[in-house]
């Protein structure tokens, strides 16, 4: 069996060889920079048909540039505009049904003249879809039956043998990321309409989770009556496991609120406040929150104030509900 660490070493020593991917980086590095001198009016004119589709975006490539197809797929419907992947020789195979007179096709080949593609060009045709076509090859048979063609052309690419898609990959994978996020801006998507798309995610769960969604109610609620005494917050809290204890007037409107900590403090400096009316250990007009404010928005509050627990109130002020530091750890929000 070859080693191939020790034939690597013949050839390269480490200096060199992370001179060879410094080498690698800037060709494809200045192979995409150079997209940015050929934006242009066509380019314009891909993103006005991507914003006027009324179906999906239908995105197909072969080999390498099957593979960025699939990524920039992904990107163009995760920044809101629908998309899906054709694998153009399944297409000939009964898959071009997936196409639809209301879809766009972006097509990809650096050729323009990957045989797989050219196969299903007729039936796009017949479609009357509109063809965005990515290439590298302006002139090719691809381009010329496109309504808009992307120029993603290198001088070469970053393989020592100037064969393998490296830099004509980075670049065009570059086009479909401008693409998709020209229109994701023309159609002004917020990070809201993102995170819809990203229930899962941590930003999804940052965007979308409220405070109605992680707060503690019913029995995990420790809540008294201004009249009561401080062990009865104490008794309250212990019940509900928390770490605080909402303090409410005669008609249910918080009043204030007590914390484990609140109560420790106050038995080590006089055990008698153990029986003194609740009030007196209690903080005043605590910082609270709504119930349909976002998570985020609490754990601002929490932070900005240094405080673990956040009652949660209605529009008359009565609570509903506390909001612990623990709550928004466990669901991932900070």
């Amino acid at each position: 069996m070859i080693d191939w660490s020790e034939k690597v070493k013949e050839i390269f020593d480490t200096d060199g060889l992370c001179n060879f991917a410094r080498e690698v980086f800037q060709i494809e590095a200045e192979a995409i920079r150079k997209l940015a001198d050929r934006v242009g009016s066509d380019f314009e004119r891909a993103v006005n048909i991507l914003l006027t589709c009324k179906g999906h975006v239908v995105v197909t490539g072969m080999g390498k540039s099957g593979s960025i197809g699939r990524k920039i797929a992904a990107t163009l419907s995760s920044t809101g505009t629908p998309s899906l992947f054709l694998h153009p020789a399944e297409g000939v195979h009964g898959d071009l049904g997936a196409i639809t007179p209301n879809d766009v096709v972006i097509a990809l080949s650096y050729s323009g003249e990957t045989d797989e593609l050219l196969a299903i060009l007729p039936a796009i045709k017949r479609l009357g879809v509109p063809l965005i076509v990515i290439t590298g090859n302006p002139n090719s048979t691809l381009a010329k039956a496109a309504n808009v063609v992307l120029d993603v052309s290198v001088e070469r690419e970053a393989c020592p043998l100037n064969l393998a898609p490296t830099a004509s990959a980075a670049a065009m994978l570059a086009m479909g990321d401008a693409l998709a996020l020209a229109a994701m801006k023309a159609r002004k998507f917020t990070p809201e309409d993102f995170a819809r798309l990203h229930p899962a995610g941590s930003l999804g769960r940052k965007l979308l989770l409220k405070v109605k969604d992680l707060m503690r109610t019913g029995e995990r609620l420790a809540i008294v009556h201004c009249s009561e005494p401080t062990k009865a917050a104490f008794a309250a809290i212990t019940k509900a496991r928390a770490g605080a204890c909402v303090v409410v007037d005669d008609i249910g409107k918080l009043c204030g609120i007590v914390t484990d900590g609140d109560l420790r403090r106050a038995l080590l400096k006089d055990v008698k406040l153990f029986h003194e009316p609740v009030t007196k250990v209690m903080t005043k007009s605590p910082k609270v929150i709504q119930p349909e404010a976002l998570a985020t928005e609490a754990l601002h509050l929490m932070q900005t104030h240094q405080i673990d627990d956040l009652p949660v109130v209605d529009d008359s002020g009565r609570p509903i509900g506390m909001l612990d530091v623990q709550d928004l750890l466990q669901a991932g929000i900070v």
